[in-house]
């Protein structure tokens, strides 16, 4: 299916599906500053030949989405938990986008930021999430998942102007915050780069996802009551969200199974992705008999 720009909860979310609209659905959420084409094309079909209807979109403020409003102060964000919107706000969004394809409840996986929106999602829409899958994400708790002071220098850094210093700048982070225990694949994430700022990108809107980051409340208790079938999968040499993230996110799930994968940093490299379909199908097949049991 092609782009599609669709209308939900006041704002502009565009999107794309693979696979047959008969097969479980599978809606994916992508992390801060990240385009849904971080899902690799690749990776997506390979999920639809898994029998899954895989629907990938743009966050608000990244990609051809809607582009928000408001200068923000992250100190004041941290310290004050105030920001342009929420990650309720951003789970709203998503709850919507499935309202406007039909989809009931589906099965929902989320990588770093889009982790958190994720679990936001189980915790206020629990009846729209099926399975629920975290990736190399956090509870929010502000004593775990912190990064390294190299990671948060990066992170904090000045946006690249250019084309040539975007994609440049991507791959320098890439380099500084993927999977040491895998080959680094300059080419692929010179393409990604280039295909993201072709597509449009924002650096007040990293600014406003970052301050619905720092502004939100631990999770723990919220995703402790819950009972959906879950997957955690985090890397053990994670230097943006440390791998305390993950064993602090497996804990509170209570149906949850953790996947720490070795060598692996903050990002998902192709040799990991037979193992994260293989436990992608696990999960949702634990949902489905536990729903055929109830």
């Amino acid at each position: 299916m092609p782009e599609t720009i669709a209308a939900v909860n006041g704002i502009e979310l565009c999107h794309e599906t693979f696979g047959s609209p008969e097969d479980r659905p599978l809606l994916m959420i992508m992390g801060l500053a990240s385009q849904m084409i971080w899902w690799d094309d690749e990776l997506c079909e390979n999920l639809a030949a898994m029998r899954f209807f895989v629907i990938r979109y743009d966050n608000r403020d990244a990609g051809r989405s809607s582009r928000m409003s408001g200068r923000v102060s992250l100190p004041l964000a941290y310290t004050l938990r105030t920001a342009p919107y929420s990650l309720k706000d951003m789970a709203d969004d998503a709850a919507a986008l499935l309202d406007e394809l039909g989809v009931r409840s589906a099965h929902v996986v989320g990588a770093s930021m889009g982790g958190m929106v994720a679990q936001t999602l189980a915790i206020e829409h629990p009846a729209r999430v099926r399975s629920l899958t975290s990736i190399m994400s956090t509870t929010g708790n502000r004593f775990v998942g912190r990064p390294s002071a190299k990671a948060m220098t990066m992170l904090l850094s000045a946006p690249p102007r250019s084309r040539e210093q975007y994609v440049d700048s991507l791959v320098r982070t890439f380099r500084a915050i993927g999977s040491p225990g895998y080959p680094f694949d300059e080419p692929r994430m010179r393409e990604r780069a280039e295909r993201s700022f072709d597509r449009g990108v924002n650096p007040g809107g990293t600014a406003r996802q970052l301050a619905a980051i720092v502004s939100s409340r631990d999770r723990f208790h919220a995703l402790r009551n819950l009972t959906v079938p879950a997957l955690v999968v985090h890397g053990s040499k994670d230097p943006l969200v440390h791998v305390s993230g993950g064993r602090a996110t497996a804990r509170a799930l209570r149906e949850s199974e953790l996947d720490v994968v070795p060598g692996m940093g903050h990002d998902l490299p192709r040799a990991i992705w037979p193992r994260l379909v293989r436990g992608l199908v696990a999960t949702a097949d634990r949902a489905e008999l536990k729903t055929r049991r109830a």
